[in-house]
């Protein structure tokens, strides 16, 4: 049985796949029974072709390919639907997510309690452009006084989680930006944990400030209702008679 699923979203991303999946492979040493979800969303320079190139190399590779972008969550969504594993990890496809991260998130949920659900990373030292920084920083500032989710950075694309829990979360475009807080709203333990973060390797990338800006408040007014309108009652075990 598939122990652990990476799924990794990608939109053209051609330039990237190959040293990200060799960096993959090498962090997941550990596992003998892993398999890399490749999510080609809708590219037009080739993703989809490089990553069956890779396949027939690494047969732990999979291709799931949308017939148009649906964008990054909608991405997440079909990579865990067609993975194989209870434990799912994620990361971004510009590279600037280091693999040699992800043993921080498998490892908790493989050995750690039955109610932990998510392990989420927060870069530290992060190469991105200031202007977009202090957009990531606003943004995570008024979510956290908001939904107080208790994390400060729910962009980072390294995270972990049981696919089962995840899989009963309510789906909607951009939800990958929200998962501490939904986790927490359906009860499931969450562990936070400080990873790096790279210089993308090639390309460049899909969103803008502003297009995050002005879906974040819609997101927010959303989730925040989700929160509010959560089933809080519990079924009593041995009820039934």
């Amino acid at each position: 049985m598939t122990s652990v699923s990476i799924v990794i979203p990608m939109r053209n991303e051609a330039g990237n796949i190959a040293p990200l999946v060799e960096d993959i492979i090498t962090a997941c040493a550990e596992l003998t029974d892993y398999e890399i979800v490749v999510v080609d969303d809708g590219s037009t320079d080739g993703t989809a072709e490089a990553a069956l190139v890779l396949a027939k190399a690494h047969p732990q590779l999979r291709l799931v390919r949308h017939d148009r972008s649906g964008g990054q969550s909608a991405a997440v969504h079909s990579g865990v639907l067609a993975a194989r594993a209870p434990v799912i990890c994620t990361l971004d496809g510009d590279g600037q997510n280091p693999p040699a991260e992800l043993p921080k998130l498998f490892r908790p949920l493989l050995n750690g309690s039955d109610g932990l659900g998510l392990v989420a990373g927060q870069r530290v030292g992060r190469q991105d452009p200031l202007s977009k920084r202090l957009a990531s920083r606003f943004a995570n500032g008024l979510r956290g006084w908001l939904l107080k989710d208790g994390t400060r950075d729910t962009g980072c694309g390294l995270k972990g989680f049981r696919r089962d829990a995840f899989l009963r979360l309510p789906y909607f475009d951009h939800m990958h930006r929200y998962l501490p807080a939904l986790f927490k709203r359906d009860g499931w333990e969450v562990m936070l944990v400080d990873v790096t973060h790279k210089e993308r390797h090639a390309g460049r990338s899909n969103y803008s400030n502003l297009q995050r800006g002005l879906v974040g408040i819609y997101d927010l007014i959303g989730v925040a209702w989700l929160i509010r309108r959560r089933k809080k009652a519990i079924p009593v075990e041995g009820a039934a008679p």
